[in-house]
Order: C-alpha cells, then structure tokens, then sequence
C-alpha cells in the first residue's frame, strides 16, 4: 500500500535550514541585473507598506498598544508582497549567511549580493517616495497623514546610534524569522500566516527596519517645509539601523541556526 505523504504539515527545522542554505547559494549567484531589478521591487513592497502603515494609524483611538498592533499588522504586506510575488530585500538576505558560514559562497559573493540588493531597494523607495510626494498623500485627511508621516520621522531621527543600533538588531531577528518560518510552510495561507506574528510585533514595539526608514525619514524630508526634521539623525538612523539588521539576521538567526543544525558534527 502506497503511503501518501502528508503535505499540510510545515518543514521541520531542520528542512529549513538546509532550505535556507541552498536559496542562499542561488541568490548569492544570480545575474546582477535580476538582483537589482527583484530589490527594486522590495524597496517598493516595502515602501507601499510604510504608507500603509501612516494612513491606518492616523487619526487612531484605539490606544497605544492597539494602534501600534494594528498598524504593523497592515505594514505585513511589505513583506507578503516580498515573499509570495518575489522579491530580494536587503534585511531578508541577511541569511545569505548560513551558505556563507557552510562555505558554500564567498565572502565577495555576499557582499555583492547585499550591496546590490540595498542599492536597489533604496532606488524602490526612493521612487516610491517621489510618487507619494506627487500624489499628496499627505493631504489625506486634511493634512493629519502628513502630520503623522513628520512625527513618525521625527522619533526615528531623534535616536541615538546606539538605540538605532540595538533596535536593528531586534527588528532583523523578527523579520529573519517571519521569512524562516514562511520557508516552512507549504502553501501561499501558510506563508502569509508565518509572516504576521513576526513583522506585526517588531511593528509594534517599535523596531527599527532599514528599508522601511529609507521610506519614513526621505518623506518626511520632502514634506517637511518647517525643516524640523534634523538631516543628521536621519543619516545616524540610517547607518545604526543597516548595521544592527546586520547583526540581527546574520548573527542572531543565521548564526543560530547554523550552529544548530549546519554545521559539522550537529547531525
């Protein structure tokens, strides 16, 4: 008698991790201009879901907490889009460092992989800023979405390199893990479902995201015309936060899992 397999149970831990090395040694060799073209997109997704995020929690009288679990509740579509239509996003490919630590990449094959990748998710949020700035989103509401967009970039830019730093940190282990855990799953629903927990809660408690800031802050820039926004604590925002996603995935989720499950001898 044929045994069928069962198909709506995720991949164990162990099958995502070898998942995750092999994607890995597929990204870090793909032709330079399907990179770029696939982060264009990212920064867009992730962008689209940053403006999400400023429309639904304006205005808001659910509380702190609720406002802020609603809000990165919607901003998950950034990383839907990414993960279920395709696309290379600069803080997921940080686990590029799992087939780096198993040598099955280079370190110069990394490197081009994520500069690549961050150029080119800059360049989609760059645009996507400059069409929410055509579009004057923030006269949505009668101004309040601009107003929200200003103090939101102002707390970004008001942060230590220090706090950026350990709130990178925090934020890239989240979303490592949201696309660790869709990796497990089987299906789109799976995928989807995989993502929410983890992107809503570093929403929520306010972690810092690189990408999504190359959104935030240069549109708050835009429609600043006060000038309150300090260029200085954008600049240190965008620096600490990229440095601590860094440690965040590759240290803290690809290191982890690598140990656990990759290296010589976890067998």
């Amino acid at each position: 008698m044929n045994i069928i397999p069962n198909t709506s149970e995720a991949y164990p831990p162990r099958e995502i991790a070898s998942k995750v090395e092999s994607l890995g040694v597929t990204k870090a060799r793909m032709d330079s201009l399907t990179i770029l073209v696939l982060a264009v997109l990212a920064g867009s997704f992730i962008s689209l879901a940053s403006m999400f995020y400023i429309v639904v929690v304006t205005d808001s009288n659910l509380g702190f907490g609720v406002t802020r679990l609603l809000g990165g509740l919607v901003f998950c579509l950034g990383l839907v889009l990414v993960v279920i239509a395709g696309a290379e996003l600069f803080t997921g490919n940080n686990l590029l460092a799992m087939a780096w630590a198993s040598r099955l990449i280079k370190t110069r094959e990394v490197i081009r992989n994520w500069a690549l990748v961050y150029i080119g998710n800059v360049i989609g949020s760059i645009g996507t800023v400059l069409l929410v700035v055509w579009g004057n989103t923030a006269s949505l509401g009668g101004g309040a979405v601009g107003e929200t967009a200003l103090y939101i970039a102002s707390g970004k830019a008001s942060l230590t390199m220090g706090e950026g730093f350990a709130r990178g940190i925090l934020c890239n282990a989240l979303v490592c893990l949201a696309i660790w855990l869709a990796m497990g799953g089987r299906g789109v629903t799976d995928k989807i479902l995989a993502v929410v927990f983890p992107v809503a809660g570093f929403v929520a408690m306010g972690f810092e995201h690189s990408i999504a800031n190359w959104f935030f802050l240069p549109y708050a820039l835009f429609i600043d015309h006060q000038g309150t926004i300090p260029l200085r604590g954008v600049v240190e925002n965008l620096i600490s936060v990229s440095a601590g996603n860094i440690v965040g995935g590759t240290l803290l989720v690809a290191g982890f899992y690598w140990v656990a499950y990759l290296r010589k001898g976890s067998d």
